[in-house]
């Protein structure tokens, strides 16, 4: 075999075997792996923060409703005569500043029973969001009964960022796309406040 030497390196000389020029040529090899290992890549971070913001936006909801049920539990919305309006702020001021209040429902139920609540969903049978409980002026008090009773506070939030992470289907639509519907529920039986 003929062997010759290359450039040099540091202060020894590598010999080469005799390759015709295209196996020598090994310019670009980097750029290669760069783009076979970049896409997916890419889609793996990309899907971590999609999947990271979701669950930030459900924790930030569940945590609001939670805290602002508090005030029909413990009897305060009804001695302080909250409005339904004034209980939607509630809950989106303990949120946080990156829920859009405008794409927020609030479904206020109230039963003798538990077995008198039925859960409602978020969407209607054509894919809409549902309204919230009430007009904004009514008192909230309306909705969530008296003392010692079941009653279930329903939040729906429609998440529009899902539609930029579009390749994790969070959407409501049929194929995963467009705006995610989070719902965020409590239920609990009022204090004997009276």
């Amino acid at each position: 075999m003929r062997m010759r030497p290359t450039k040099r390196r540091g202060f020894f000389l590598r010999p080469r075997l005799l390759r015709p020029g295209w196996l020598r040529n090994e310019d670009g090899f980097a750029g290669v792996d760069f783009a076979l290992v970049a896409l997916p890549f890419l889609l793996f971070v990309l899907g971590i923060v999609g999947i990271g913001l979701y669950f930030l936006a459900s924790t930030s909801l569940e945590n609001s409703v939670e805290s602002a049920a508090r005030k029909i539990r413990t009897g305060e919305a009804d001695k302080g005569d909250l409005t339904v309006g004034a209980f939607k702020d509630l809950v989106c001021d303990a949120a946080g500043s990156y829920i859009n209040c405008g794409k927020v429902a609030v479904i206020v139920q109230h039963a003798a029973t538990w077995s008198g609540i039925s859960p409602q969903k978020c969407t209607d049978a054509n894919g809409n969001m549902v309204s919230s409980t009430g007009s904004s002026d009514e008192l909230v008090s309306k909705y969530a009964g008296a003392a010692s009773e079941v009653v279930l506070v329903t939040l729906c939030y429609k998440w529009d960022l899902a539609k930029n992470f579009e390749f994790l289907q969070l959407g409501t639509g049929s194929n995963g796309s467009g705006p995610a519907m989070i719902q965020a529920s409590t239920a609990f039986k009022s204090e004997p406040f009276e």
